[in-house]
């Protein structure tokens, strides 16, 4: 506190009952001090600090020095402490020395914050502030030293860059709170790490310090109880970057939050670490509430005492995370305390609530990802036994329920922190029932297994254990020879096992890259057993638990051959559980209020929809991951689509290709040239990215106001819902944002990352453009219904001919929205133009027997036999492989108002036209086209629209001039004939687009 002892005299006290002590000091201050300025402040410091209210440290001398007291210094103090958090480069004691030795602006800057932020602050607060900062500015000139001019200006930046704070709130009792939390704008503050979220609150007190992240203001996302004080915030800021990417499949953006303490008792008395951990939590979290907007009866109201320099921003949920998995309760209870809005839909999976454990969501979701990884190289997990190695113990969530997602399991080897098990040999039937066992038994550890049960060679060591002595099975099933390895030998050799399934359930980083070092990872309690991920030998990896791997260790692992996404797609089913619970109780949390449901009836309804609300979780996890196989099916022939999106991305200031390990366009460059494209982990990032980005658009755009997406509304809830409360659905809080996310992910899982941005680009049209023209080819020609029907042949034909299918449907798709884009009709709504050309799309595909020239129905049918042959039931395949020759439907309908003629008639010509040009030929041509560029592929797709385009034109003419196709035919004959002899030349020629452009240019003068 800057003051110099100089003197005790102790003074014992007594009434015979009780002894005290009085020590009496003598303090020596520094020659400038006014004893009675800083008298009273001094004595008041001193009690704070000795009460452990305050702590001691270097600051508390500018009690000496500027008129500030211990709560003004504390607001300092928070600073520093979340500079620490940075890494910024100057240390504690500097920053320290620093503000005492620049005593006058460190005054200046605390008045800047009571000029800021003080509520019933007297005078103009802009004006205020401006000459505060001027006075500022001229005082910085004389600061010589460089390092302390960065430490004050970053200060001052901090400060500025703060858009609340609940420093001048109370107890109910008057008291200041002890803690105190600044909801900052991290993209304003120097030196904050990428990525940069939207919004940040900071909590400090001597007792805790937190921090949460926000990448929106519509954000979720869990709580941890991190142990890592010293950087917690770098713990925290990798785990929101996972959440952005994994959020996109719900409704809010990603945000996470983290907490440590700073005073907690020994971790091995168990109950009082525990009682400080959620004392602490709920200091936590109340910093987070208490300048948060409430909403009451509908209105948004401001926290108390707080000057607020943002707009309303109410929404603010929070979940369990890695500590705090049982506090969703303990968080609900704060929630109610304060009266906030949300109610017991603050945090997700509380008593009232759906239980992740129980649903087993988190690891089904992840199963998902399991077996599409099996179905793509003819291996059924259900039916069919299968190797796996093991993270975690079958008493936590994921890994447990994961373990009993399939009765064909062989679980060889598995680990947790206690524990290493073996079981070279397994009984399927067996094992299971004792994994089923061990699930349904509190707090069990693999020690807890029936060791009878344990194949020949196998058991259970303890990892504290000098070494474990394997037998000749267990080195069998680890693929090693060594006989006698420690502990930590057999978990690296437990990730190299050769099995078919790594299944990683639990808490660490086990993966990274050849090139990344263990420092880099940031996960030290793994360091010594750590792998790379070209050493991995299993075939698939499922990551249940989050960060697993590095990205760089997966991208390695999956460019060796190695089946894996990300953790972000695997264990999403979580977050996923949890914001469908959160919206489902804001809606029915309004019907409650209104009277309309007793909370009993809420909390059965809620039960009820258990199972429908699992269901529409995994039909998330179902299709994230079936875009993905989408993408690696043809890697190729999307790069250069991917590399496009990435550069737009780029250039909206939307991603940062470094940041998320995605290659640089010199890198694609290299993998065209050695034939590569992204791995299935790039490919999630790219996904991801990609539903931010046209997220953000059409919740910008008046989509989501459209009645016609209100059936997207709908179908996220579970039916009871649609059908008892639609009106309260219709009027949902988060209505646009969830309509505008439904969409995204129904459109982009279907497509692919690529087609919005594509299509938008080429048609120069919004991303609301893109998906209301794809919305009218998918109910123009019903594929909705070919999609479910291909998805349906899982495990039916080879997943290579079902991806080729989905691949020829995208196709069509992605024709057909080209062309609603090009014909786009002025102010017309999607249910009249659906109107206009559905029911003739359905009367052609009715009648393709009868209208096509009999060449081209017979070639049609020998197409459907091919998919016929591989399995694909009949109608199926017919009604696919017409969808080439009802796509036209689009014109013909046009066509025959135009001309006055039935559809009949029009398409009886035009298929006529096509087969007397054989302009099927010349589109096999097209199709043959290269498309290793973003170029080659416009290139080809135009002079397939040309091709459509000609025989439209040339129909349209013969139809005006009521001329039949036998009288057309005789006058362009000679065209005619030289058009099919260039054909039959170039067939047997190499693919080149000079011949075809020579042909258009034939054609067109046809029309």
């Amino acid at each position: 506190m800057g003051a110099r002892v100089l003197d005790e005299h102790p003074y014992r006290i007594s009434d015979g009952d009780q002894e005290l002590w009085i020590h009496d000091l003598g303090l020596q201050l520094p020659p400038e001090t006014d004893l009675s300025a800083v008298k009273e402040r001094f004595e008041e410091l001193f009690g704070q600090v000795w009460r452990a209210e305050v702590e001691s440290d270097d600051l508390n001398r500018l009690v000496l020095n500027t008129d500030l007291d211990g709560r003004s210094i504390a607001v300092l103090r928070a600073c520093a402490r979340y500079f620490k958090q940075l890494g910024f480069a100057y240390s504690q004691n500097y920053i320290e020395n620093t503000l005492n030795k620049n005593c006058g602006i460190t005054q200046l800057i605390a008045e800047l914050f009571g000029a800021r932020f003080k509520p019933d602050y007297v005078g103009d607060r802009e004006t205020s502030q401006k000459q505060i900062r001027e006075k500022i500015e001229a005082a910085m000139s004389q600061v010589a030293s460089l390092d302390e001019d960065r430490i004050l200006r970053q200060l001052i930046a901090t400060i500025l860059a703060t858009l609340r704070t609940n420093f001048w709130q109370t107890t109910a009792s008057g008291e200041w709170k002890s803690y105190m939390s600044f909801k900052l704008n991290p993209r304003e503050i120097p030196g904050v790490p990428e990525p940069k979220p939207l919004f940040e609150i900071w909590v400090y007190s001597p007792r805790v310090e937190g921090v949460h992240l926000r990448g929106g203001k519509v954000a979720r996302g869990g709580l941890r109880w991190s142990d890592r004080r010293e950087d917690f915030r770098t713990e925290i800021l990798g785990l929101v970057k996972a959440q952005q990417v994994k959020n996109t499949v719900i409704v809010p953006v990603g945000s996470k939050g983290g907490f440590v303490l700073k005073s907690a008792p020994p971790a091995t008395d168990r109950e009082a670490y525990q009682a400080e951990g959620v004392a602490c939590y709920k200091l936590f979290l109340s910093g987070l509430l208490d300048i948060t907007d409430n909403i009451v009866k509908g209105q948004v109201v401001p926290p108390a005492r707080v000057v607020r320099h943002d707009p309303d921003d109410p929404y603010l949920v929070v979940a369990a995370d890695k500590g705090t998995a049982t506090f969703s309760d303990i968080a609900n209870g704060v929630s109610a305390d304060y009266g906030f809005w949300l109610g017991d839909a603050f945090a997700s999976g509380g008593s009232v609530g759906y239980d992740h454990k129980k649903m087993g969501i988190t690891a089904r979701g992840a199963w998902e990802s399991v077996k599409r990884h099996f179905r793509s190289f003819g291996h059924n997990t259900q039916t069919t036994p299968f190797t796996v190695a093991g993270i975690g113990d079958m008493s936590g969530d994921v890994f447990g329920n994961g373990m009993l997602l399939s009765e064909q399991i062989k679980l060889l080897v598995a680990f947790d922190h206690r524990h290493i098990f073996i079981d070279p040999n397994p009984d399927v039937a067996t094992s299971f029932a004792e994994r089923q066992r061990l699930f349904n038994l509190p707090r069990s550890s693999w020690d807890d297994y029936d060791k009878s049960l344990i194949s020949e060679g196998g058991g259970v060591y303890p990892r504290s254990a000098k070494s474990v002595s394997l037998s000749p099975q267990a080195r069998a099933v680890l693929g090693i020879e060594a006989s006698d390895l420690t502990p930590v030998e057999v978990l690296k050799a437990i990730l190299q096992a050769p099995v078919d399934l790594l299944y990683n359930g639990g808490i660490g980083t086990y993966v990274k890259a050849t090139f990344e070092t263990h420092a880099q990872v940031g996960d030290k309690a793994s360091d010594a057993f750590r792998v790379n991920g070209n050493e991995l030998r299993c075939k698939v990896l499922a990551e249940g638990g989050n960060l697993g791997c590095t990205q760089n260790g997966r991208i390695e692992f999956a460019q060796k051959g190695g089946r894996i996404y990300t953790d972000a797609i695997d264990n999403s089913a979580g977050v996923d559980c949890s914001d469908h619970e959160v919206n489902i109780k804001i809606l029915v949390g309004g019907i409650v209020e209104a009277s309309d449901l007793t909370l009993k009836q809420r909390n059965d309804l809620l039960a009820s929809m258990t199972d429908e609300v699992g269901h529409l979780v995994l039909t998330d996890n179902y299709y994230q991951s079936l875009a993905l196989d989408l993408a690696c099916h043809r890697p190729l022939y999307v790069l250069d689509g991917q590399q496009r999106l990435m550069q737009t991305l780029e250039s909206q200031g939307r991603l940062n290709r470094a940041i998320e390990f995605l290659p640089s366009d010199e890198e694609i460059a290299r993998r065209k040239a050695h034939k590569q494209g992204l791995s299935a982990p790039e490919n999630a990032v790219v996904l991801a990215y990609a539903k931010m980005a046209v997220f953000d658009e059409l919740v910008a755009s008046n989509l989501p106001d459209d009645p016609f997406f209100s059936r997207a509304l709908r179908a996220y809830f579970p039916q009871v819902l649609s059908e008892k409360f639609a009106g309260a659905i219709a009027h949902h809080q988060l209505k646009r944002e969830i309509i505008a996310t439904f969409i995204t992910n129904t459109v982009i899982n279907r497509t692919g990352a690529t087609f919005v941005n594509f299509i938008a680009i080429e048609a120069a049209a919004s991303a609301a453009d893109v998906i209301r023209a794809f919305t009218l080819a998918r109910e123009i020609f019903d594929l909705e219904a070919l999609w479910d029907q291909i998805d349906a042949l899982d495990y039916k034909v080879d997943a290579k001919l079902q991806l080729d299918l989905l691949t020829k449907l995208t196709a069509i798709a992605q024709r057909a929205s080209r062309w609603m884009l090009r014909a786009r009709t002025a102010n017309a709504d999607l249910p009249t133009l659906i109107q206009r050309y559905q029911p003739s799309a359905r009367e052609l595909r009715a009648n393709l027997a009868s209208w096509l020239p009999a060449p081209a129905y017979a070639s049609l049918q020998d197409a459907s036999r091919g998919f016929i042959q591989a399995g694909v039931d009949a109608t199926l395949a017919e009604n696919l492989v017409a969808l080439d020759y009802i796509f036209p439907a689009l014109d013909l309908v046009d066509l025959a108002q135009a001309t006055n003629s039935d559809l009949e008639k029009t398409a009886r010509t035009y298929f006529g036209v096509d087969a007397e040009l054989s302009l099927m030929g010349w589109r096999d041509q097209i199709n043959r086209l290269p498309t290793d560029t973003l170029w080659q592929t416009q290139a080809r797709g135009s002079a397939r629209d040309d091709i459509y385009s000609i025989a439209s034109q040339v129909t349209k003419g013969m139809l005006s001039r009521q001329e039949n196709l036998a009288a057309w035919r005789t006058q362009h004959a000679q065209a005619i004939d030289k058009l099919n002899h260039l054909l039959n030349t170039i067939v047997t020629q190499g693919a080149d687009l000079a011949p075809v452009s020579v042909a258009l240019r034939e054609l067109r003068s046809l029309a």
